[in-house]
């Protein structure tokens, strides 16, 4: 008797039609790889009526899908609308007590219940998958649960966001502005209509809390965690930077340091010549600091449907194999609370640009206030600006506490030579080259 196991696609937007379709034409191939028929039984969607460039059998209609989490025969939901919040977040909770097995790309989701939805799946003995919520086609996921098994992660970081990353690709190599350069990945569909997690750096930080939990076996934690977008980084920058020997790069940083996990995301200066600084475009990135292994560095697409399609069927492949599996690596039971910091007493070099007015005892006073907060000048550019009455200070900083500069800064922004609110931009060392 041959193998089968029933799935229900709940959403079909550009990633839900593109796995029906992947399905569909590629069954007998990932029957040979699992010896397991993937069946789709039903698939649900908002809009029934939308006209699609591919036809569906009426019978696989389900008008509810919340009904896919109740049908006896139903083995395995696959939920593609996305937000933590309303019918998604219903259906992923319901099919995981009802004893099916969820996959799920949906990453806002996974970083707000994880912890609630792993504990569900583990007492009901099925699978809750997530490999496409975190970086589209990288296979990060699933290297941390299985491939790095072995190893004793400290550190986890990279480029997580494809939007941002080409949003400031563009700024650099094309010297467009940065409202331009988000229309531009608006026309090209790398930004969504709204794209306001993306460039604030709230996808980035979904992605990074789940990684920290699967790295370091703790329970993901929604509080410790520094948030800063791309939205203030201008042409200016982008040109200062390029200028010191740098280029400017969204990421996101999680680490272990003396039995304290940290959490970060964004705006960073690394190195021009740095393999970091060389992912451009919509690309992807992660690295990983673990023993015995050393670095592992894994790149790729980080989203569209392709990629993320890519990462659902290896989900599903898990399953379709009989494996059930912790969602987090460990069991719930053994997972364990821990203890999370804020970055204040992290030391920083940074980027520091003022713009102020261009009258005598500027400089002096400003290189004071850093004295007074224990930061010290390693580099400084004057430069003009378009209102002669005007100039823009930058400053390198020697590494200071991360206290310290939100001090300074709060001191600065209220002297009456301040022109616009002072930039700080942090200098990540990341000594991986290509």
């Amino acid at each position: 008797m041959i193998n089968q196991m029933n799935i229900v696609i709940v959403g079909l937007g550009n990633i839900g039609s593109y796995f029906y379709n992947y399905l569909i034409k590629n069954k007998k191939i990932l029957f040979n790889k699992t010896n397991t028929v993937p069946n789709i039984l039903f698939v649900s969607a908002k809009s029934l009526g939308k006209k699609r460039s591919f036809k569906i059998p009426k019978k696989l209609w389900l008008k509810n899908c919340l009904l896919a989490s109740k049908i006896k025969d139903v083995d395995i939901v696959v939920e593609l609308i996305g937000g933590s919040e309303g019918i998604a977040k219903k259906l992923v909770f319901e099919a995981l007590k009802n004893k099916k097995h969820v996959i799920t790309a949906n990453k806002a989701l996974v970083a707000k219940y994880g912890n609630q939805l792993s504990k569900i799946a583990e007492i009901n003995n099925v699978n809750f998958e997530f490999e496409a919520a975190v970086c589209g086609g990288i296979p990060i996921i699933r290297s941390i649960k299985e491939g790095l098994i072995a190893n004793d992660i400290s550190k986890i970081y990279g480029i997580l966001n494809g939007t941002s990353n080409y949003i400031l690709s563009s700024m650099d190599k094309n010297k467009l502005e940065y409202n331009n350069a988000l229309s531009k990945a608006k026309v090209l569909g790398y930004a969504e209509s709204n794209p306001a997690s993306d460039i604030n750096g709230e996808d980035v930080a979904s992605k990074l809390k789940i990684l920290t939990a699967l790295a370091f076996n703790s329970f993901i934690d929604n509080k410790s965690i520094l948030v800063e977008g791309i939205k203030n980084i201008d042409q200016i920058d982008i040109n200062n930077a390029n200028q010191l020997g740098f280029k400017i790069k969204l990421i996101g940083v999680a680490e272990s340091d003396q039995n304290k996990i940290t959490q970060r995301v964004h705006p960073a200066l690394v190195e021009k010549n740095s393999y970091i600084a060389k992912i451009n475009g919509v690309l992807n990135a992660v690295i990983v600091e673990s023993d015995p292994v050393g670095k592992t560095v894994l790149q790729g697409e980080g989203a569209g449907p392709g990629p993320t399609t890519s990462s659902l069927v290896s989900d599903l492949c898990s399953i379709l194999r009989g494996n059930v599996k912790f969602p987090f690596v460990l069991s719930d039971k053994k997972r364990q609370f821990a203890s999370f910091a804020n970055i204040s007493n992290k030391k920083f070099s940074v980027y520091l640009r003022l713009d102020v007015k261009d009258i005598h005892g500027i400089l002096s006073n400003i290189t004071k206030v850093l004295a007074t907060n224990k930061i010290s000048v390693k580099r400084l550019i004057q430069n003009p600006t378009m209102n002669k009455k005007n100039a823009s200070i930058v400053i390198i900083t020697h590494e200071a506490k991360s206290s310290s500069f939100i001090k300074a800064l709060a001191t600065l922004k209220k002297k009456n030579y301040i022109v616009n609110n002072p930039k700080i931009i942090r200098i990540e060392k990341i000594n991986v080259y290509r």
